[in-house]
């Protein structure tokens, strides 16, 4: 008798998991509303306008400078370690917290350092958008550039997300790199439309129009800093995202789903950037008679 009881909870924790994510496929589908966008394009200018602040200012221009000795010292010995150090921020308006109508902003920041790696050859890797399915898999799966005119591009993504339940969007945005110095740059990619697919990678795939769908990813921007620095680069990726809010009665399932996949999606991005720098920096310093 004690051995089935928790086979029996188990069950029925399956069989509850399994409802639950079949309602929230119904429940959980919304139309991303204009006082939802207005809300975001409030918060994002008010984060833009610190952004470049920070970037135009030669003490600050990384986040990881920031902070009392104890809390840079704790981010260098993870940058060090080969580590990404994270953390969560939040604007606001005049000390005010910026209200989102029907959605959620995950507002995150990201830093890693690479040795061995310039500034020219951590940015054009960035800027090889074209092989970003190949550096970002499996959170990215197609990647094109779109227009290209020097420091301007336009490109397309597919992001492929999975947390409990797997979601498909295929995204539009627009790039711009902007020199800072000889040792430093940032870039902002900001996404102008965002579709959810529905039934990815098979006969029945089916594009959404923007703004529907189950709103895990209504909105992406990131903005890249780079410096190089200490035999290295340090870069840095702060991203916005927007997704719909959590319905009531499914927090315990859904929230923290929408709020762990824009952390895990840059986390996951860093790791690749510096996996694909220390690659390339290794096989430029391969010495001529090692391959003999």
């Amino acid at each position: 008798m004690g051995q089935c009881w928790p086979l029996k909870r188990a069950r029925i924790f399956a069989i509850a998991l399994f409802l639950a994510i079949g309602l929230v496929r119904v429940t959980f589908a919304a139309e991303l509303k204009p006082a939802t966008v207005d809300a975001f394009e409030r918060y994002r200018r008010i984060a833009e306008a610190t952004i470049e602040q920070d970037a135009s200012s030669s003490d600050r221009f990384l986040h990881v400078f920031h902070g009392d000795a104890a809390a840079r010292a704790k981010a260098d010995v993870l940058l060090r370690r080969g580590e990404v150090a994270v953390d969560r921020l939040r604007a606001t308006d005049n000390g005010r917290r910026i209200e989102v109508p029907d959605g959620l902003i995950h507002h995150w920041i990201g830093s890693i350092f690479v040795p061995n790696v310039s500034l020219r050859t951590a940015v054009a890797v960035l800027q090889d958008f074209d092989q970003h399915a190949d550096l970002f898999r499996p959170n990215i799966q197609r990647s094109k550039i779109l227009e290209h005119d020097t420091d301007r591009f336009r490109i397309t993504l597919r992001f492929y997300m999975k947390k409990i339940v797997a979601v498909t969007v295929d995204t539009e945005s627009l790039v711009e790199f902007t020199p800072r110095g000889p040792d430093r740059e940032t870039s902002a990619i900001r996404s102008v439309r965002v579709n959810e697919i529905e039934a990815a990678g098979t006969s029945e795939e089916r594009q959404k129009p923007d703004g529907h769908g189950g709103g895990y990813m209504w909105r992406m921007n990131t903005y890249w800093r780079f410096l190089e620095r200490d035999g290295g680069t340090y870069i840095e990726c702060e991203a916005l995202t927007l997704s719909r809010s959590v319905p009531t009665g499914l927090g315990w399932l859904i929230g923290p789903v929408v709020s762990s996949i824009p952390r895990d999606m840059l986390t996951s991005a860093l790791q690749a950037t510096r996996r694909s720098l220390v690659a390339r920096s290794a096989a430029d310093h391969v010495p001529p008679h090692a391959s003999n």
